[in-house]
């Protein structure tokens, strides 16, 4: 009886700490975030895109503690520190773990409407999707909420499959962050007489430092997804590896070689695998991250030229929104044992919950940022967004001249 005691202590506390590794990286993941989003705006606007990342993570963190956890899983920690220790407080890493996924969704938004957004409307915006609209859709995909996982799979043989997130949180962010773009409109300057007006990154290297600091992350995003020691898979971590090259070389060429392609590249391959990282043969992820490669340098390319409200500062919209779903479908054909995969996933139940995921976040973001657009506004006034929100809402610079 002893052994068997050490034993499930020792297991406890391995999962405990396996899956704080992850969350650790994961949280390291937010610093990536924040330089890529420094790195592309303008040198006027690198205080606010610090500031933005790191206050929606404090405001995501007490959200999803008192409210999101509660919706997507039905645990809440009102209960003594007692018993909140059980399991090594395995429970409470796993919160943590969970809490820097939704943590990620006004990081995503973040990128897409800088450079002309109020402070504290966006903040408040942020604390109502992680609290409410990501939570809910994760509880119907991660914990069969509402019976959705079940009818797909009754109905088609499967459920959907998202196994690290490609929908469920890359997918939702960028069409939450659409939303909001739309309702922002473009930056001052960006479109002269129907034609986009180029603006320059501010910093190449920071921006460079963010997608390395996201690609090296990833793959606790990834591979500890597994959330238990006896869950690991190297599968994971090499599909992780596979769709990041494929999105890297598929920019380099697409791309032109411009930087800004290139570090996205991988960003962009990396969200694509994480539905079907832990089903795909690494040929199946390299494939995967390609394609998601191109879809990004296109759909980045013709937004900005077409579609004059669609000013997506870091294009989070295609890399996140549209790779994201792409990564869903793709772990449909490429999960197949017919096409080197495990097996166990239905196309068919990848296109509905993709689309699903399209519609809660779309949706459930032009009621957040709407309601919250009647009420305050979400807009910087022109001469504020002239003088940069570094100036207008944090009154410094990011750099001293003296």
């Amino acid at each position: 009886m002893d052994i068997t005691s050490a034993v499930q202590t020792l297991t406890e506390s391995a999962n405990t700490l396996f899956i704080l590794i992850g969350a650790i990286m994961v949280l390291a993941m937010h610093a990536g975030f924040a330089f890529l989003e420094v790195g592309t705006v303008r040198h006027k606007n690198q205080v606010n895109a610090l500031v933005k990342i790191m206050t929606d993570f404090g405001i995501s963190a007490v959200m999803y503690f008192f409210v999101g956890y509660y919706i997507a899983y039905g645990g809440h920690f009102m209960t003594s520190a007692s018993e909140l220790t059980a399991g090594n407080g395995y429970e409470l890493v796993k919160f943590f773990f969970l809490m820097t996924f939704a943590a990620a969704i006004p990081a995503i938004v973040s990128g897409g409407i800088a450079e002309r957004a109020k402070f504290y409307p966006m903040l408040i915006s942020s604390g109502l999707i992680v609290g409410f609209v990501y939570p809910f859709f994760e509880g119907l995909i991660w914990n069969g909420n509402y019976g959705f996982q079940g009818w797909l799979e009754s109905r088609f043989g499967a459920s959907f499959h998202d196994f690290a997130g490609s929908v469920v949180v890359h997918a939702v962010g960028g069409w939450v962050a659409l939303a909001a773009i739309l309702l922002l409109g473009a930056r001052n300057g960006r479109y002269r007489n129907g034609r986009v007006v180029a603006f320059a990154p501010s910093n190449i290297p920071f921006l460079a430092l963010g997608a390395w600091i996201l690609t090296v992350g990833w793959f606790g995003f990834n591979v500890m997804s597994a959330q238990t020691l006896d869950g690991i898979s190297g599968l994971v971590a090499v599909n992780s590896l596979m769709a990041m090259v494929g999105g890297i070389l598929v920019t380099m060429v697409l791309g032109r070689k411009d930087p800004g392609f290139i570090h996205n590249g991988p960003l962009a391959g990396l969200v694509a695998v994480c539905a079907g990282s832990d089903l795909m043969h690494p040929v199946g992820a390299l494939i995967t991250g390609g394609v998601a490669g191109a879809i990004f340098v296109y759909l980045f390319e013709w937004a900005q030229a077409k579609i004059v409200r669609l000013d997506d500062v870091l294009g989070v919209w295609p890399l996140h929104g549209v790779c994201g779903v792409w990564g869903a479908i793709a772990c449909g054909i490429f999960g197949q044992q017919s096409l080197g995969g495990l097996g166990g996933v239905s196309l068919t139940s990848q296109i509905i919950g993709s689309v699903a995921g399209v519609v809660v976040a779309f949706i459930g973001g032009l009621i957040v940022y709407g309601v919250v657009s009647t009420i305050s506004g979400l807009r910087l006034t022109d001469e504020e967004e002239f003088n940069g929100a570094d100036l207008a809402i944090h009154r410094i610079g990011a750099n001293a001249t003296d």
